[in-house]
């Protein structure tokens, strides 16, 4: 019964079934290609079994004039459509570059052409019986003409397909261009690379354009980013001491990597300066700019706390008399009442309330190696940070460090709250204190104090959980803070 239904009438019985084929294959999902290609392949290897057993042989033209010709042209021609989407979507699945799909995209787009244009020309030959021969010959003039028009396009295609296979970069690469462009590739297509700048605009390239400049890939062989550094810094103390100062500065650094460690090299000396390389790198190099700043912000910090003076630059007019030595230079000073200056929590004081704090404060001093304060413990005093380096870690991993001009234990001064870290010193450590004694008599003065200060306490509490990834139950809310605040004071 079948064989008479599918055999009976072999014409009908395949443009039907090759019709069906392209609408179960249109209704198909695309995120099934393995389902697609099988799918593919039953309804061509039905659609071939008709051909055969009925005789029909598509591969031949058979010039006829019989009624039933145009069922031939349609049941050929569906055939042929038929086995180049079988080959196609074997290619799609198959035809993959080390593993990813997206670096071969290119490839695949450039062999289905082929096998759409051997695809028709074969329809042309095999079903109209149009002589290929001639055709090719007579469209070398017309191929001409198109490729002297389509020439940029043509070079952007190909210098794209030489681009995929030579894989100077792949999609999420950041790269950077003998002409200065330098951006992440987000896209690659037959036309142009897309590149996203670090100013947040996409850069649209053409291929043949980018084919011919210098490239330089940075994500390779890892997307950490060496930078480097240069400071001037006036030569009044020797220059292995002024090199540990340097040190210091990138080892209390938070944005650069610990591991290859940063160096710190001498590049030039003379009457006026000594001339330093800090070289250090950073995790990406969308991190550039932030490391750099926070570098420049430590140097600074640790020449003022080690004494050390800056330099002028080397372009500047500099009179060679008066030049500070190490016998004669002035360090600039770090005086309690400077670092209370600085501290955000203090801002709300007078100056004559800051001087009070100022001439209270007691001198702390740790030997490397010391607990300053473990987890879960509370400071009831405020530690600022006069030279040194101190390791907060939490749960064992260390979460950032603390370096001169920081400060720590105001949580705990202030509002009784329990340290969220471990404080190690790094390097023999200085700290000026502050104890509730001397700050109770501030808040007796003035009660408004204690509402500002537990807004601020709560902003940083909560910050600082959301950097160390820690629950919920250790930031505090202004109102509770507020209510420790005056329990603690009786403000």
């Amino acid at each position: 019964m079948i064989h008479d239904v599918l055999f009976g009438k072999p014409l009908i019985s395949l443009i039907t079934v090759g019709f069906a084929g392209i609408v179960v294959w249109y209704f198909l999902s695309r995120q099934r290609p393995t389902t697609r290609l099988v799918v593919q392949i039953l309804f061509f290897a039905g659609m071939t079994l008709i051909l055969v057993v009925s005789g029909i042989e598509p591969h031949r033209f058979h010039e006829s004039e019989d009624p039933q010709a145009l069922l031939v042209i349609v049941a050929k021609s569906l055939w042929w459509i038929h086995l180049a989407w079988a080959v196609i979507g074997f290619i799609r699945l198959y035809l993959v570059l080390e593993g990813n799909p997206r670096e071969a995209r290119l490839l695949q787009d450039l062999v289905i052409g082929v096998v759409y244009i051997g695809m028709a020309l074969s329809v042309l030959a095999f079903v109209f019986g149009v002589p290929i021969g001639t055709l090719v010959a007579t469209s070398g003039v017309v191929a001409i003409i198109l490729g002297l028009a389509l020439q940029n396009t043509l070079a952007d295609v190909f210098s794209g397909i030489a681009l995929t296979l030579g894989r100077p970069y792949v999609i999420g690469d950041w790269i950077l261009l003998s002409d200065g462009t330098e951006g992440r590739v987000v896209e690659s297509n037959w036309r142009a690379t897309h590149i996203l700048t670090g100013a947040n605009n996409v850069v649209v390239l053409p291929n043949s354009f980018l084919a011919k400049l210098g490239l330089t890939n940075i994500s390779r062989p890892d997307e950490t980013h060496l930078l480097t550094l240069t400071v001037r810094v006036a030569p009044t103390r020797m220059p292995e001491a002024i090199q540990r100062v340097m040190e210091a500065a990138l080892a209390s650094c938070n944005s650069i990597l610990r591991e290859p460690p940063p160096v710190v090299a001498l590049k030039g000396l003379d009457a006026a300066a000594l001339e330093i390389d800090l070289y250090f790198r950073v995790t990406s190099p969308n991190r550039r700019a932030i490391a750099r700043s926070e570098v420049l912000d430590l140097v600074y910090r640790h020449c003022k706390s080690a004494g050390l003076l800056l330099a002028a630059p080397a372009s500047a007019a500099i009179v060679t008399t008066g030049l500070p030595t190490e016998e004669d230079a002035r360090p600039p000073s770090v005086t309690p009442r400077e670092l209370i200056e600085a501290i955000p929590v203090f801002t709300m004081l007078t100056s004559d309330e800051k001087a009070k704090l100022a001439d209270i404060t007691a001198v702390r001093q740790f030997r490397k190696g010391d607990v300053i304060v473990r987890e879960g413990e509370m400071l009831p005093s405020l530690m600022m940070v006069r030279a040194g380096i101190i390791a907060a870690r939490n749960a064992g991993e260390e979460r950032g460090r603390l370096a001169p001009g920081d400060f720590f234990g105001e949580t705990g001064l202030l509002a009784g709250m329990q340290e969220v870290c471990t404080l190690e010193a790094l390097t023999p450590v200085t700290a000026y204190e502050i104890n509730q004694e001397a700050f109770a008599p501030l808040l007796s003065e003035r009660p408004a104090l204690a509402e500002e200060i537990a807004d601020h306490l709560a902003s940083r509490a909560e910050r600082f959980r959301n950097s160390a990834s820690l629950p919920p139950e250790h930031a505090r809310r202004a109102h509770a803070i507020l209510k420790a605040i005056r329990t603690i004071f009786k403000a």
